[in-house]
């Protein structure tokens, strides 16, 4: 005969730093499903224009860019026009700050939730980071249309963007988990998202090409630029797709030691402050 004994689940407050906890996560699988899914709809529902949104951003910023740094201030384009150069820019960019914002807002958007019942929080600011890939995904295919409008054809090293990609993500995590733990306690952090994305895109080699950085400090100099994860992903990119310069290995490989320790310092973080989420939301 089955027995009739309820089955008892004692949640025990974490202690001491620990890393995620991942027999957990899987467990929670199909629930971080339906977040992501629910934060792809909701982004689009009842809007007349529906994923173009998801276009439109890059878009914009493109022209402004192009009319600006391209045609007024004569920013170096690597040889290529500069509409497209700065799109190959804009494209992991939009999704690295998207990410980063949303991240740090989730929490405290989501705070009727987590306060009333129990699954692992750290799924709540990783939903933003996996959802906005369909918005990258949209803008990618808007970045092949205009390869083939300006003829470019990408590089072998086209192979190494899932790598890319896996940087983009793992920086992308590892700074929303920091920001939105702190959004919890100190509300500061909404309001200064702000100024930190435009502070962080312009740091960034959007715009500009990362070779200015060699040119004007020297080779050091640029190397540790590399520690900035956007600006490895960013060169990365045209590297591989408009092919402007050869792979920026050196800066590749900075940026990929610090996106691996930002994402291992945010989940510590994360899961250090985790415990008193309830309390000061």
């Amino acid at each position: 005969m089955a027995s009739n004994t309820p089955i008892e689940t004692v949640i025990r407050p974490i202690k001491g730093w620990q890393l995620l906890n991942f027999s957990e996560l899987f467990r929670y699988r199909d629930l971080f499903y339906f977040m992501v899914v629910r934060d792809i709809k909701v982004l689009y529902k009842q809007t007349v224009l529906g994923f173009l949104w998801a276009v439109l951003n890059p878009f914009f910023s493109m022209v402004v860019f192009t009319v600006v740094f391209g045609n007024l201030a004569g920013v170096p384009s690597d040889g290529v026009p500069y509409a497209i150069f700065s799109f190959a820019g804009l494209l992991p960019w939009t999704y690295f700050a998207q990410s980063m914002q949303n991240s740090t807002n989730s929490l405290v958007q989501a705070r009727n939730i987590f306060t009333k019942v129990y699954f692992p929080r750290l799924l709540i600011p990783m939903t933003p980071v996996i959802a906005k890939l369909v918005d990258f995904l949209i803008a990618f295919a808007m970045l092949g249309a205009m390869m083939i409008y300006y003829k470019v054809t990408p590089t072998w090293d086209a192979l190494y963007l899932p790598v890319l990609i896996i940087i983009m993500i793992l920086s992308a995590a590892g700074i929303g988990m920091i920001l939105s733990a702190m959004a919890v306690q100190y509300r500061d952090i909404r309001f200064a998202m702000t100024f930190l994305t435009q502070l962080l895109m312009y740091a960034a080699p959007v715009v500009w090409p990362a070779s200015l950085i060699e040119e004007k400090f020297g080779s050091l100099a640029y190397r540790l630029y590399g520690l900035y994860p956007p600006a490895g992903v960013i060169e990365g990119f045209r590297a591989a797709l408009i092919g402007t310069r050869p792979m920026p290995w050196e800066l590749l490989m900075f940026s990929s030691i610090s996106a691996v320790a930002l994402f291992i310092i945010g989940a510590l973080y994360f899961r250090r402050m985790e415990r008193v989420f309830a309390d000061v939301a």
